[in-house]
């Protein structure tokens, strides 16, 4: 073992410490802009890094010169792409020289000249930071950084934000950020409490605040109890009982005071009984009364801040709440009684990380990093841990512990559909298996099931690298590790749902150079489907028109049946390749009224459900007269078609069909990327010319297809014109859930407003 190695794991307090250095501080020899918030116990590093990583391409090839009939639609390639990665790293301030001695010796950038600092530690330890990096330490204002780290996780988290329920089964419950995230009150509790109007990205104020605060709780905490640490104080509170120090109202009136409105057990003066009892407290009973007595304070003074301001987002942060479930736990009980239920205390998942955020865009803004969107990798990031006191006091006080973030640039911005009928009520997912205990050990048994398969696949995609089954082993490690993780703290990522599982998995696979594992099947599905295009079409043409709807609708299901991702059909197509197109076709009505303007479809699966499926349905829209949108992924995930993929098949099956032709040529028929690389759908995070050209094309009709897209997200989504949700149920358990069976079928058309949606749902397609 090298020396450095010994430093590390001989400050080892739990199992996280011994980690590799190289695993917390990752990709350092590519790092540059850093900065750092030094607190009184933590500090919390940030840095930008441009990351080298494997990216599936599709090239069409030149079909004029011969007679390619038999040859591949196009070719596959591995290329290499520069990613851009923001690190943000944070441990106890008693690691700061080992982890800066790290820093300095993988550190290769040498254009790094400045390092941005903020916190209080930061003068403190100037010197050192100077000394060992050799980069000039340049001071931010504290509260500056700070909104602007909170701005930044609002915009780019999803689940940034929850609400702390103690003694439920998920003790989080997350909020999806309203679109618009302005204005709110951000209420710091550090040694003082600060309290902040936050209007836009730069304009707040510090509207109030109290010089009682989390350094009055520690201060007197050490007086009364001699007990110097925060975590242990805090420690000590969770286990008191106020209520032997606290004169209650019961104990002035003999019970409630009802003509007040005041119960029997409120408090009416904190520490009330030590005035007159003879006896001695025990140190959890007065850390628990001292911890009541400044979070009610606390509470009072944000709710009528909140309601001078007419506020209801009220988020609180700063080292008194740190995670810590008794500080939340008082905060949310004291906002709860004082606004009578109407404002919530909200805290933020990342809330460590604001400031060396904040420091971080201040010094990366020539590169304006705002104008981007940005995306949690789940691969690299550690997630929230369990607030629990009792399950693991060492990692409760954080003693040794190193906490990761990382966050992907996104390739495009990502805005809100603009066709969301409530864009702040809008939630993606079905169901949330942080709070619904057998889902959740059902999808994580069924994704740890299905692990073997998907590391067949990936190594399979690599026949000519042999290290490919090396690499998709540490792929099964992580992506395993990651599934514990999650099994034990559900709320890691925020809401645990099917979409956040298969994102997890897509990360790990990115992570170790496995970007397409589908690719060649989709190559050769794609091939086989265009063969039967014509004949299709052709078959649908000898139809009535009312025969050919109910056909149409009919091929579109029938081609979803066709999805690699899904266990029960993966297992058929293993064994039976020409799985039964014509068998899993039932009659369906079909929509029926004048022809829509413009049509959004979110496409599915490559082969026969994109080729055959969908194209003779849009084939028919554009007959009758509606512009049609196809969006599909813009990066791949299991085998749903990418946008290079659909862009190489809709100029394949344009020169076979003078109806997909000239609706090209004329910009009837468009294709349009999603913004997403997930096999489900976030209405909330699409691609802004996406947006764009939903706006310019006046759409009136959304298609959703899949089960990704239709089911486990956006079975409930409203939106503000017609709609069709429709996708076939290719697993047993969800099929019994929504209470239809295995390859049932699920068609919603809901149009909106007052007019009752039409729903035909659970119709059943099995094969026969």
């Amino acid at each position: 073992m090298s020396e450095r190695s010994k430093t590390w794991s001989s400050h080892s307090m739990d199992k996280s410490i011994t980690l590799p250095p190289n695993e917390i501080f990752r990709n350092l020899e590519n790092a540059k802009r850093f900065a750092i918030d030094i607190g009184g116990s933590l500090t919390k590093l940030a840095y930008y890094s441009t990351v080298q990583h494997k990216v599936a391409k599709v090239r069409s090839f030149d079909h004029t010169a011969k007679d390619t009939e038999d040859d591949p639609l196009y070719e596959i390639s591995m290329q290499e792409e520069i990613l851009a990665r923001l690190h943000f790293i944070k441990f106890e301030n008693a690691y700061i020289e080992t982890c800066l001695d790290f820093i300095k010796d993988h550190l290769v950038n040498t254009d790094t000249k400045v390092i941005k600092a903020t916190g209080g530690g930061a003068h403190k330890f100037k010197d050192l930071i100077e000394k060992k990096l050799k980069l000039r330490v340049d001071k931010e204002d504290e509260m500056t950084c700070l909104i602007k780290g909170c701005n930044f996780v609002l915009r780019n988290i999803p689940h940034e934000a929850f609400v702390y329920v103690k003694h439920a089964d998920s003790e989080f419950r997350f909020q999806n950020t309203h679109p618009d995230i302005f204005p709110y009150l951000l209420i710091n509790i550090g040694s003082g409490v600060s309290i902040i109007k936050v209007e836009s990205e730069d304009t707040f104020e510090r509207v109030g605040g109290s010089s009682i605060g989390g350094g009055t709780f520690w201060g007197l905490g050490a007086l009364l109890t001699k007990t110097k640490r925060f975590d242990e104080l805090l420690q000590l509170a969770s286990k008191g009982q106020h209520t032997s120090v606290d004169m209650l109202v019961k104990d002035i009136y003999g019970g409630s005071y009802v003509s007040l409105g005041l119960t029997g057990d409120l408090i009416a003066s904190s520490f009330g009984k030590s005035a007159t009892a003879d006896k001695e407290f025990s140190k959890e009973d007065m850390a628990k009364s001292l911890l009541h007595m400044i979070s009610n304070d606390i509470g009072q003074l944000a709710c009528l801040y909140a309601r001078l301001h007419n506020l209801t987002r009220v988020y609180f942060g700063g080292f008194f709440i740190r995670g810590h479930p008794v500080t939340m736990h008082t905060i949310t009980y004291s906002i709860n009684f004082f606004t009578k239920g109407e404002v919530q205390a909200l805290f933020l998942r990342h809330e460590g990380y604001l400031g060396t955020i904040g420091a971080f865009l201040k010094g990366a803004e020539e590169d304006n990093p705002n104008q981007y969107s940005w995306g949690e990798n789940y691969a690299g990031s550690s997630g929230l841990m369990s607030t629990s006191p009792d399950l693991n006091p060492m990692q409760r006080a954080r003693s040794g512990t190193f906490d990761m973030l990382e966050m992907d640039r996104l390739e495009r911005q990502l805005v809100n559909l603009p066709l969301l009928q409530d864009p702040s009520s809008y939630i993606p997912d079905t169901v949330d298996l942080s709070e619904d205990a057998l889902a959740r050990e059902y999808w994580l048994y069924c994704f740890e099931e299905a692990l073997d398969g998907v590391v067949k696949r990936a190594v399979a995609s690599q026949p000519d690298l042999p290290e490919a089954a090396e690499r998709a082993e540490k792929f099964r490690h992580k992506y395993l590790h990651k599934l514990q993780t999650l099994r034990h703290q559900p709320f890691a990522y925020g809401s645990l749902t099917v979409r956040s599982l298969l994102d997890t998995r897509e990360h790990c696979l990115n992570e170790f150079n496995f970007p397409d594992p589908y690719s060649k099947i989709k190559q050769r599905e794609n091939d086989m489907a265009l063969k039967y295009f014509q004949k299709a079409v052709k078959s649908l043409e000898e139809l009535s028109w009312e025969q050919r709807q109910f056909a149409l609708v009919r091929g579109l299901l029938a081609g979803n049946v066709f999805d690699w991702g899904a266990k029960a059909v993966s297992d058929v197509l293993e064994s039976d390749p020409e799985f039964g197109f014509e068998q899993a076709k039932r009659q369906l009505e079909g929509m029926k009224g004048p022809p829509h303007k413009c049509a959004l479809f979110f496409v599915d699966n490559s082969g026969i459900d994109i080729i055959l499926g969908v194209f003779p349905f849009v084939r028919e829209l554009l007959c009758r007269g509606t512009e049609v949108v196809l969006a599909s992924n813009s990066s791949p995930a299991l085998n749903d078609v990418t946008n290079n993929e659909l862009q190489i098949l809709t100029e394949r099956i344009a020169a076979m069909d003078p109806v997909i032709q000239s609706a090209v040529k004329e910009d009837r028929l468009t294709l349009v990327q999603s913004g997403s690389s997930s096999p489900c759908l976030d209405l909330s995070r699409l691609d802004k010319v996406l947006a764009g050209v939903v706006r310019e094309r006046h759409t009136d009709l959304v298609i959703i297809e899949g089960m990704g897209r239709a089911i486990h997200t956006n079975y409930y989504a409203l939106l503000s014109c017609e709609s069709l949700k429709m996708a076939v149920i290719k697993n047993s358990w969800l099929a019994d859930r929504l209470g239809g069976k295995l390859f049932s079928v699920v068609f919603k058309y809901e149009v909106p407003l007052d007019k009752k949606p039409t729903t035909l749902d659970h119709v059943p397609v099995t094969p026969s």
